[in-house]
C-alpha cells in the first residue's frame, strides 16, 4: 500500500475540461487554494548535451532564456543523468530511485516497435540473448510498474495541480501519466520521438496516440508544447501546481524551422548541426514562454524551476567535447548533463557547484522544497539538494558515490555498470575488464589507470557490486549456448 503525506484537506478534486487545441486543464475549485505555497516547474529536455548551452561554455548555441535562469540560480558542473539513454532516466526523475531498482534499465520499446504491436498481460521476465553473445541480459520492461510512487503522486496528494507536457516514454496506454498522478497529460505516450516536429504531427507508423490535436498547420512542436505549458500555468495560477515540461526536442528526427537553422550555418558546421542548434533555440524559446507566463501571473518569485536533460548529446548532430563520446555510451559524454536550479529567495543568482548530482535527486529536492514527506514504503536513492542550494553550494551532500547500471548490449564492449566516487570513475564491463579514470585530472577519459591502480579499481568495483546487490539489480549471466562468430581468415 502506498503511504505518503495526504493532502485531501489542502485541495479540491478537480473536474476535467477541454480547451481549444485539445488542452486539458483542471476546472476552478469551489474554494481556491491561495496560501502562497511553492510552485514547481521541472524542465527535462530530451538528448540535450552538456555543452549545448551558452551558459555551459558554448560559443555556438544561443540560449538567452536558459542562460538567464542560470544567472538567477545555481548551475551544477558535475551533474548526471541516471542513464545514458532516456527511459531509465525518466523513471529515475519521477521516482528518485536508481533505474536498477525501478527495473527500467534501457529505453522502452513502443507498441509500434514490437512484433504485433500488442500490450502483453505482464512485463517480460525471461533473459534474452543470441548465441553469438557471451552474456544473457535481463529483459527491459514495456512499462514502469504502477507501484512506483512518482513526485506527481506525492504532490497531488498534497493538493497540487499536476501536468505532464511532452515526452513520457514510460509505458503503454494504461501506464500513461494519468496513471501516475498527473491531472493533465499533453502528448505523453509510449513513443520516444515525435512523428514530426511540424503540425499536424503525423507519421505513417506512429503518432501521439491521438492526444495532440493539430492546431495550426506548420506550427513547431516545441512552441506548441510551450503554449500548452502557458495554458496550464494560467489556469492554475491561484493554487499550487507541479508542471513537468518534457519537450520532445532535441531528439531525432532532426527537424528545425528553416530560417532559424540558417542562422547557425557557418564554416565547419554541417547542415544537421545547424538544424540541431535551431532545435536547441526552440527549447530556449519555450523556456522563455514559461518564464514569461510565471512573471505575468506574479508567480515567478514563488516557483522553483529545475532544468536538466535525460542523457548526453547524440554524436553527429552535436559534439560533446571536451567530454568523451555521447548518448548511449558509458563515458562522460553519454551521462553528464546540464543541471540548473532557480529558487527565488533561497538560491543566490550566478552560483555554481561542482558536487556530483543526479537525476535521482530531483524528487527528494522537490519534496524538501515544498515540505512534503517522501513515501514511507518506497526507498528513495536520491538526496535532497535543498540544503546545498540554500548554502550557495558550500554544504556537502551526505553521499559518497553515484551509480549506473546498463545490463544490455548497445555498443562495444557490451553491458556495463559505473561508479563515480569523488573524482574517480570506474566502468565495469560484464564481458570482462574495467576502466578507471580520475575526472579531475582527465575529464576527457583518455588515460585508463585500471592496470596502474589495480587496488583502487578493485575497491571501487567491490563498492559498485555491493550497491547493485542492495537495490536488487538484475545482472547479465553467462550464455550457455554462446558460439563466437567465425573470424574472417
Amino acid at each position: 500500500m502506498r503511504r505518503f503525506l495526504q493532502g485531501e484537506a489542502l485541495g479540491c478534486v478537480f473536474l476535467l475540461s477541454l480547451l481549444a487545441g485539445g488542452f486539458v486543464v483542471a476546472s476552478q475549485p469551489e474554494q481556491r487554494v491561495t496560501d502562497g505555497r511553492l510552485n514547481v516547474v521541472l524542465i527535462l529536455v530530451d538528448d540535450l548535451g552538456w555543452m549545448d548551452l551558452s551558459c555551459q561554455g558554448s560559443d555556438y548555441f544561443r540560449t538567452p532564456h536558459i542562460d538567464r535562469m542560470a544567472s538567477q540560480g545555481m548551475r551544477f558542473t558535475d551533474a548526471y543523468a541516471a542513464c545514458a539513454v532516456c527511459s531509465p532516466t525518466r523513471a529515475a526523475v519521477m521516482t528518485g530511485r536508481w533505474p536498477a531498482r525501478v527495473g527500467v534499465t534501457d529505453w522502452i520499446r513502443a507498441r509500434f516497435q514490437r512484433p504485433g504491436g500488442e500490450t502483453p498481460e505482464q512485463n517480460p521476465t525471461a533473459y534474452v540473448g543470441g548465441r553469438n553473445r557471451k552474456l544473457l541480459c535481463p529483459p527491459n520492461p514495456f512499462w514502469m510498474e504502477h507501484q512506483q510512487v512518482t513526485i506527481a503522486e506525492i504532490l497531488k496528494a498534497a493538493g497540487y495541480a499536476t501536468a505532464h507536457i511532452g515526452k513520457w516514454h514510460l509505458g503503454d496506454p494504461d501506464w500513461y501519466p494519468a496513471s501516475q498522478g498527473f491531472d493533465v497529460n499533453v502528448a505523453g505516450c509510449d513513443i520516444g520521438q515525435p512523428p514530426s516536429y511540424f503540425d499536424p504531427y503525423t507519421h505513417p507508423r506512429y503518432n501521439f496516440d491521438q492526444q495532440l490535436k493539430p492546431r495550426r498547420k506548420g506550427e513547431y512542436l516545441t512552441h506548441r508544447e510551450g503554449f500548452e505549458a502557458q495554458q496550464f500555468i494560467r489556469a492554475n495560477a491561484e493554487r499550487p501546481f507541479f508542471l513537468s515540461y518534457c519537450p520532445y526536442a532535441v531528439h531525432t528526427p532532426i527537424q528545425a524551422i528553416q530560417k532559424v537553422a540558417a542562422k547557425y550555418a557557418r564554416e565547419g558546421k554541417k547542415p544537421v548541426q545547424a538544424r540541431y542548434a535551431a532545435m536547441v533555440e526552440s527549447v530556449d524559446d519555450a523556456v522563455g514562454m514559461i518564464e514569461e507566463t510565471l512573471r505575468e501571473t506574479g508567480l515567478a518569485e514563488r516557483t522553483l524551476v529545475i532544468f536538466t536533460s535525460d542523457n548526453g548529446g547524440l554524436l553527429g548532430p552535436t559534439d560533446n567535447t571536451p567530454l568523451r563520446s555521447g548518448k548511449g555510451y558509458a563515458y562522460e559524454g553519454g551521462i553528464r548533463v546540464p543541471f540548473l536550479v532557480r529558487w527565488p529567495g533561497q538560491v543566490a543568482g550566478g552560483t555554481e557547484s561542482s558536487q556530483p548530482v543526479s537525476s535521482v535527486d530531483v524528487l527528494p529536492t522537490i519534496a524538501a522544497a515544498v515540505g512534503v514527506s517522501l513515501p514511507e514504503d518506497q526507498p528513495v536513492d536520491g538526496v535532497s539538494l535543498a540544503g546545498l542550494l540554500k548554502s550557495g553550494g558550500d554544504k556537502r551532500l551526505e553521499r559518497d558515490a553515484l551509480y549506473w547500471h546498463f545490463p544490455h548490449y548497445r555498443h562495444r564492449p557490451g553491458p556495463y555498470s559505473i561508479i563515480r566516487a569523488g573524482d574517480w570513475k570506474l566502468i565495469k564491463w560484464y564481458e570482462g575488464g574495467h576502466e578507471l579514470y580520475n575526472l579531475a585530472e582527465d575529464l576527457s577519459e583518455r588515460h585508463d589507470r585500471a592496470t596502474e591502480l589495480s587496488d583502487k579499481a578493485a575497491q571501487l568495483e567491490a563498492r559498485l557490486m555491493a550497491e547493485l546487490k542492495r537495490v536488487d539489480a538484475k545482472l547479465p549471466r553467462p550464455n550457455p549456448n554462446y558460439r563466437p562468430k567465425p573470424q574472417p581468415k
